[in-house]
């Protein structure tokens, strides 16, 4: 049977997943398209699937029309799957190399760093407390899948840092105008490193937390990288064996 209304209960509880507040009271997301729909169930999080046509993706499918596919996505051009999936459980192991987010705001520059630290082997991301949410859907997407293979964790940072410190990790500052060349910087071991704000870079309080800063040596013409493009060289660095 194809489900064509949007009064249909299935349908009005898709929209209402779209809403952050009963996302979250569900512990439940969307994932769009086939291969964030794989993702998902290569995961062993995939609950169901809604479709334009028959699909076995190992769990309960609904079949709907084009038009309400049209109605419940979000993408610019329609999907022919989508998925509803479990929040991912965070990992209390962090590992001995993290990347700390200071208020990033942009979804994609947090999906891109998703999906860098994965390549770059990065052991787990932190979030503020005011960052981006991981399961906003622009991350998800920028994300490509990786959000479901790397552990991102959201802390409050004034007493996450103190934490770290007291475990013995080395906590970096990132710096466009002052502080040690990264190619320099010992990244060895128990490394944090926090990588700050889209426009106003790490709070003066975090900062204050910090051991010491490093940069990315560039041209004198650039005044700075965009946040994913710097935490990705940052991952880069971090992970080459010294």
């Amino acid at each position: 049977m194809i489900i064509e209304s949007r009064e249909n209960k299935k349908i009005k509880y898709l929209k209402k997943l779209r809403n952050n507040k009963f996302m979250h009271e569900e512990r439940k997301f969307i994932v769009e398209g086939e291969h964030l729909v794989n993702e998902a169930k290569a995961s062993g999080l995939l609950i169901e699937t809604y479709s334009v046509k028959e699909v076995d993706y190992g769990v309960l499918n609904n079949i709907i029309s084009k038009n309400l596919m049209e109605y419940v996505s979000n993408l610019p051009s329609c999907p022919s799957v989508i998925g509803v999936v479990k929040f991912i459980k965070e990992d209390l192991t962090l590992g001995n190399k993290i990347i700390i987010l200071n208020n990033v705001q942009d979804p994609g520059n947090l999906g891109t760093i998703i999906r860098s630290a994965k390549a770059f082997n990065i052991d787990t991301i932190v979030l503020s407390l005011q960052c981006v949410r991981k399961y906003n859907e622009k991350v998800v997407r920028a994300s490509q899948g990786m959000l479901f293979k790397v552990n991102v964790v959201t802390k409050d940072l004034k007493y996450f840092i103190p934490y770290l410190k007291e475990n013995g990790y080395n906590v970096y500052a990132t710096s466009v105008v002052n502080g040690k060349d990264v190619r320099k910087a010992n990244l060895n071991g128990k490394v944090a490193v926090v990588m700050g704000n889209e426009g106003n870079g790490i709070e003066d309080g975090i900062k204050a937390l910090l051991d010491e800063s490093i940069y990315i040596k560039m041209n004198d013409d650039c005044e700075s990288l965009n946040v994913s493009v710097a935490a990705s060289i940052i991952m880069y660095e971090m992970n080459k064996e010294n």
